[in-house]
């Protein structure tokens, strides 16, 4: 509803998203909310619209402290909505980076960092070269807080829908650094981006592998494993069986398709 949305016709989107939403035949897609702020004229009214319609979270624009996770959590409630909604914030600002860590941990509703990288170019005056080397710094502060906190977070937007390899490309690196995945701007970035973050069969047959050797190692009573001479923690445990959970809900949702 927010910055794609020119101002005369937010409650037409509004009105738009509801009726979707509602339609239900989403299957087991996480359905995401993307509201105006609530500094705006349209920002109460939206999440008023949008708090009980079976979303599964609703997004915040450019949040830039904790007392705005604070507001966003009591205008849901004052709107009704399921006391276990989760919320979603954008890191668009650079208040909102150098904030990120207070921000991050505001609030047990909040699940999720999205990076919005346009608005946050405009903001710093940085240009979007291949390297993003005018964003590093705040993409990694943002990608520490969500670690710290335990919440997902997503990459920003590629603008150049002409250009697959450079979209690649940026996927790739945002991988590298730590995203779970990538905000995206038309269908024809699905495939790239779901390639990129899934995991690989070669990295669902070394999770399984860890995760044997772990429980085996166990039953003999020892505290830690080898696996193609490397050495095995718990902590490699924990990332193989996200690793599976995550090419699970793939499958999940490959199977609905």
């Amino acid at each position: 509803m927010e910055d794609a949305v020119s101002p005369d016709a937010k409650e037409l989107a509004r009105q738009q998203i509801v009726e979707q939403i509602t339609q239900g035949g989403y299957g087991s897609r996480e359905l995401i909310i993307r509201v105006n702020g609530l500094s705006t004229p349209w920002g109460k009214e939206d999440v008023a619209a949008v708090a009980n319609i079976g979303a599964s979270a609703i997004l915040f624009p450019k949040v830039e402290s904790s007392e705005e996770v604070h507001a966003a959590v009591e205008a849901l409630n004052e709107a009704g909505a399921p006391h276990d909604l989760p919320i979603w914030i954008m890191a668009e600002t650079p208040r909102g980076i150098l904030h990120i860590d207070a921000i991050a941990g505001a609030s047990e509703r909040l699940v999720a960092i999205v990076m919005g990288t346009s608005d946050l170019a405009k903001e710093l005056r940085v240009r979007h070269t291949p390297d993003r080397i005018g964003f590093i710094t705040a993409l990694s502060l943002c990608v520490m807080a969500a670690r710290a906190y335990n919440l997902d977070i997503l990459d920003g937007v590629y603008l150049d829908l002409n250009d697959e390899a450079g979209f690649r490309s940026a996927c790739e690196q945002g991988r590298d650094m730590g995203f779970d995945g990538k905000t995206l701007i038309h269908p024809k970035q699905l495939s790239v981006a779901n390639e990129v973050f899934a995991p690989t069969e070669k990295d669902v047959e070394n999770a399984r592998t860890i995760i044997e050797a772990w429980d085996q190692a166990k039953r003999e009573g020892k505290g830690v494993a080898v696996v193609n001479g490397k050495l095995v923690e718990n902590l490699h445990v924990e990332e193989a069986r996200r690793v599976l959970a995550v090419n699970e809900a793939i499958q999940v949702m490959d199977s609905e398709s």
